[in-house]
């Protein structure tokens, strides 16, 4: 009877698994109307905080930006991933839409019509009219239209042309080799502190002709001002902000003073050609001068900084990759394959927005005039039906329309100096260091916007105990 008992027992188990098996197939089969349920792709980089498809479920549903869990900053994809399953076309509880899918996000970047890069409505109650924070963001070339938008832009991109940023290499390369230097001697460095940030505080201060015993602040001023652009901002982070664009002003009333009386080659001194204007006699008023400049300390510093130093961290953990490019370092397509798929995949800025000017549809989801949409850039360089294979690394990857430059009139205007950067400072970092290894937790800066670290330890020559991240490979 016993034996007989425990056969029912077996039978019965092997039922329930069979039916369980069935159950979990129809239910991964379901689908949110126009979007793809994500499978795990051969190489998937699976993160511990994965989410199951039940999880994952809940997550896009509930998912607010406003209230982001501790993990988001760490690793936003699983994340990103569940909403593009589950809510591409995600309505927050404060009624403005999240956007994941790549398709979805070309389409509104491509219409300047109907979706405004304005942020007056958004930035009076986040900041008050009377702030600094607010004149400034609400006057630099990234949070305005057009005719204004064309017009700075237009100043701005003539300073910035393949002729002048040719011309900055040199000094480039040379401040990069000083740097590796520095680090040679100290052996144990943080990569932000002692190399990534520096190299684009070099390149705005000379863009402008910052004397260097006047760069010290530069730094902190532009992480406080775009500080004050995350989501959710707390009283701190809104006086620093607000402090550091007083400071920045006075000093910059100070330097175009001086610069009035001893102008500048206009062919190098980025400031003095957009104080005299371009050719048809087009200036900047003095306000826009000022907030134009501060714009491009803020656009040129975090994001390459960010660029530099993921570029490093992920090639410690791609070890293959790592190896294709130390045994191809001279390269030049393979370089500039890299620096694109570096920017795919950890995107310095991962967030966007727009508000509709008119009622539109987006992803077959009705919105009504007024309505605002956050971009997820970085969810969208991870979508699997523009990327295959979205979460592996993969330098050779030769179709990647990536949007980490955003896309339409107000794709990144300093895109190519920032790759020019990326590919100089992890070049000739590899060809000095390449056993260099982490020896510590890269500490992320907990920004959802702009995804970066603010520390990672690390031996430049390869010594004592290596840190292996908490992540493991399909």
């Amino acid at each position: 009877m016993l034996a007989q008992s425990s056969s029912y027992s077996f039978i019965f188990a092997a039922l329930a698994l069979v039916a369980a098996v069935l159950l979990f197939t129809r239910f991964a089969s379901k689908k949110t109307p126009g979007s793809k349920v994500e499978t795990l792709a051969p190489g998937h980089h699976l993160s511990l905080n994965e989410f199951d498809e039940t999880k994952a479920r809940q997550i896009a549903e509930k998912f607010d930006l406003k209230r982001l869990p501790d993990n988001f900053y760490k690793d936003p994809f699983p994340y990103y991933h569940a909403l593009r399953s589950f809510s591409p076309v995600h309505l927050m509880p404060d009624g403005s839409y999240f956007l994941t899918r790549y398709s979805d996000i070309i389409s509104v970047y491509n219409n300047a019509r109907a979706f405004s890069s304005d942020k007056k409505i958004e930035f009076a109650p986040k900041y008050g009219t009377d702030s600094l924070l607010f004149e400034h963001h609400t006057t630099s070339l990234v949070f305005s239209d057009p005719p204004y938008h064309t017009r700075v832009r237009r100043l701005l991109v003539g300073a910035l042309s393949p002729r002048a940023i040719e011309a900055m290499e040199p000094g480039l390369i040379k401040r990069v080799d000083e740097l590796l230097d520095i680090a040679e001697k100290k052996r144990n460095v943080d990569i932000i502190e002692d190399f990534a940030s520096a190299i684009p505080i070099e390149i705005i201060g000379n863009l402008l002709d910052i004397p260097h015993d006047e760069r010290g602040p530069l730094r902190q001023w532009s992480l406080d001002i775009l500080g004050a652009l995350e989501p959710t901002l707390t009283p701190q982070q809104q006086q620093a902000g607000e402090q550091s664009v007083k400071e920045f002003l006075a000093y910059l009333k100070d330097l175009i003073r001086r610069r009035r009386e001893k102008p500048g080659d206009r062919d190098t001194d980025m400031l003095t050609r957009l104080m005299l204007g371009d050719p048809n006699g087009e200036k900047f008023t003095e306000t826009e001068l000022m907030q134009n400049c501060v714009f491009l300390l803020n656009a040129g510093h975090e994001t390459t900084t960010n660029l530099i130093g993921n570029s490093l961290v992920m090639l410690s953990e791609w070890p293959d990759q790592k190896r294709l490019l130390l045994d191809n370092l001279d390269d030049p397509n393979l370089l500039k394959t890299a620096v694109e798929e570096f920017l795919r995949y950890e995107s310095s800025n991962q967030l966007g927005n727009r508000r509709s000017t008119q009622d539109v549809t987006v992803g077959g989801v009705f919105m009504p005039a007024g309505t605002l949409i956050t971009i997820g850039m970085g969810g969208a360089n991870r979508d699997p039906n523009q990327f295959p294979e979205p979460d592996r690394l993969d330098l050779q990857r030769s179709t990647n329309k990536h949007v980490a430059f955003g896309s339409g009139i107000h794709q990144c205007a300093g895109m190519n100096l920032a790759r020019l950067e990326g590919r100089i400072a992890v070049q000739r970092w590899l060809r000095r260091f390449p056993n260099y290894k982490l020896t510590g937790e890269p500490e992320r800066n907990r920004r959802a916007r702009f995804r970066g670290f603010g520390m990672v330890p690390c031996n430049v020559f390869g010594e004592g105990k290596e840190y292996v991240a908490t992540q493991k490979r399909l």
